[in-house]
């Protein structure tokens, strides 16, 4: 994969497939350390301490249409790569993190790619699980932080559908607007 929106993509379809009702994603872009952390967590079925040493194997996969799962290995190995560090954590019942910080300097971290688009198809994927999105961009010992929470925008809506089609591109407008004005994009 050439793009981190990718990869976050193919993470929060894990967490949907493990019946997450529940997803916060946490970004945060610290210029002044040269540190990008990226966290997810899940409240989805969990994993037993045995799939949890099996699931950073590209040849441990749940699905039956294929042998392979690539999405958290490989993630793994980019944080490595960019000198960074990869931590899950999951429990049976409760759900699943996942942690992983790169080096924002680093020649080998992929650019995030069109992250608008890729996060809206998340969020519009099952309207019965709720994200909440933060990211922030710490720079010159100033924190500027964007949210985008389903919850709050499902209760502005009043029951209309975020998948509505004259809503589609006021979602968009918004996550995109909201990272520029903190220079996340």
């Amino acid at each position: 994969m050439n793009e981190l929106s990718l990869y976050l993509l193919d993470i929060m379809q894990n967490s949907i497939k493990a019946k997450a009702t529940i997803i916060n994603l946490d970004i945060i872009k610290n210029i002044d350390e040269d540190k990008l952390t990226i966290k997810i967590v899940d409240n989805g079925c969990g994993m037993s301490e045995e799939v949890l040493s099996k699931v950073l194997s590209p040849f441990y996969t749940t699905r039956t249409t294929r042998k392979v799962g690539l999405g958290l290995p490989l993630f793994k190995e980019l944080s490595e790569l960019c000198e960074g560090s990869f931590k899950i954590e999951s429990k049976v019942g409760v759900g699943t993190t996942l942690t992983a910080t790169f080096r924002l300097n680093n020649i080998d971290l992929p650019p995030f790619g069109n992250w608008v688009d890729t996060f809206y198809i998340l969020v519009i994927n099952d309207e019965d699980v709720d994200i909440k999105y933060t990211h922030k961009v710490i720079k010159n010992n100033e924190t500027k932080e964007f949210v985008f929470d389903t919850i709050e925008i499902k209760n502005i809506l009043d029951g209309m559908s975020i998948k509505d089609f004259s809503l589609m591109q006021w979602a968009k407008d918004y996550i995109k607007n909201g990272l520029e004005e903190i220079d996340a994009i």
